[in-house]
């Protein structure tokens, strides 16, 4: 181990023993960190613990200071400019998948399938290093690196080693990320990242631009087919976009292509189509939009509702409410105590993680003084006020105050190729390899 990396594991072992040992005003933002983090993953045991500890060591704060800021602090003068320096850039340490390229002497050559960005990482933990031997390549290590200098990083902190995946599984790894990680999904690549949001700006503004409206209600049934149609907008100025001419048929555009019927439908199905359309399209002179433009599927709780709302913003997304109308009833009747189900409709608005902050804060916008009295009642707490405890309410529920990346944001184009050939696998599609393309950069 070099001198440099010697030392990095000497100040993460010190910051360490400084965390757990703290009192007083860092030590109850840990404790609050810790059960923030671990409320929103499913699995609490050890491995998870120290996770969260490891996060908390880079991601902390307390009394408007950082944890690393509270430890070099503490430590006055023993440490030297490039001990901080070092301390100071692990504030860029970041959670990732990542998958084996090469295995080195003294370490290991690691891409993060989230950013496609490659690395050079080293351990430093003797823990981790004997847990690492084992690691073939082509491997993924679901884990958290930190730099260490300018040409290679450390692993800190617990590790998962999920093996080889398939395309498949790993699909699914990735949705997991995504799902308990999403502050993770692109943090080492904040071009992407940007991107990511302003695609569901133009997304947003497209839904206005077609609705009419950032508020819309209708029944179930004519919203799928309202979805249906904007889908087909939306796939109609991406064809546009991409300069095809939207009145061939999939079969024109396959011949010009010199593509053989099999071809087609390897990728039509990795895009969703299923057999009997794709069939249908293929014989047919259909347009092209009909077939790059999947059906979109509304639960069927959704499609069965008499009444459906949706919210839309351009940074929270958008939300599909069935029981917003009667929500909004509620809180126009004043004996709201006599409605049937009144106190389980409240409690599911807390509790269903599709209802965030954003609907909170429109509901507050429009009837703050009903509201107000309802949760007083609902959760026994009668000094309870919106101004002052809504914000600890919606956290207490685990409801982010601020927008997360919706799953309307486009993903890189390396992702979305995996997706559709984990799909593929999935329907045992087989496809010809032909030609060697040039690997593709951003997004879809």
């Amino acid at each position: 181990m070099d001198t440099i990396l010697n030392r990095a594991r000497e100040l993460k072992q010190a910051l360490t023993d400084f965390v757990l040992d703290a009192e007083g005003e860092l030590a109850t933002a840990l404790e609050a960190f810790s059960a923030e983090q671990l409320a929103k993953v499913p699995q609490q045991g050890i491995q998870q613990q120290n996770l969260v500890i490891d996060r908390f060591l880079t991601e902390g704060e307390a009394g408007g200071k950082t944890t690393i800021a509270w430890f070099i602090e503490s430590q006055g003068k023993k440490l030297s400019e490039s001990d901080r320096a070092l301390l100071q850039s692990w504030h860029r340490t970041f959670m990732g998948l990542f998958a084996v390229e090469q295995i080195l002497p003294d370490g290991y050559q690691v891409m993060n399938w989230l950013t496609a960005k490659h690395y050079q990482v080293k351990p430093s933990d003797p823990t981790n290093a004997k847990e690492l031997e084992r690691v073939k390549l082509g491997e993924i290590i679901q884990g958290r690196i930190a730099p260490v200098t300018e040409e290679y990083w450390t692993f800190s902190g617990p590790l998962m080693l999920m093996g080889n995946l398939g395309k498949p599984k790993l699909a699914v790894a990735i949705g997991n990320f995504k799902q308990h990680y999403k502050p993770f999904l692109y943090s080492d690549a904040p071009d992407l990242l940007e991107e990511a949001w302003l695609s569901v700006e133009r997304y947003h503004q497209d839904f206005l631009d077609f609705f009419g409206s950032d508020e819309i209600t209708m029944s179930g049934y004519q919203l799928g087919k309202k979805i249906a149609e904007f889908q087909e907008v939306l796939a109609k100025k991406q064809l546009e976009k991409a300069g095809i001419d939207e009145s061939k048929s999939l079969a024109d555009l396959a011949e010009e292509a010199g593509m053989e019927d099999e071809d087609i439908e390897a990728v039509a199905e990795t895009m969703g189509v299923d057999a009997k359309t794709l069939s249908t399209a293929l014989k047919s002179k259909e347009a092209v939009t009909k077939m790059v433009t999947p059906k979109v599927e509304l639960p069927p709780e959704i499609k069965k509702a008499e009444s459906v709302t949706v919210l839309a913003h351009p940074r929270w997304g958008q939300m599909i409410l069935p029981t917003y109308t009667q929500f909004k009833t509620l809180l126009e009747t004043e004996d709201w105590q006599s409605v049937k189900g009144a106190e389980n409709l409240v409690r599911k608005y807390l509790e269903d993680p599709t209802i965030n902050a954003y609907v909170w804060q429109k509901l507050v916008a429009e009837y703050p003084e009903p509201l107000e009295n309802i949760l007083q009642t609902v959760l026994d707490r009668p000094d309870f006020g919106l101004q002052k405890d809504l914000g600890a309410l919606l956290r207490e529920y685990n409801k982010p105050l601020e927008p997360e990346l919706p799953e309307i944001a486009s993903v890189p184009l390396h992702l979305h190729e995996l997706f559709q050939e984990a799909l593929a696998e999935v329907n045992k599609s087989k496809s010809k390899a032909k030609g060697n393309p040039k690997p593709k950069k951003g997004f879809q």
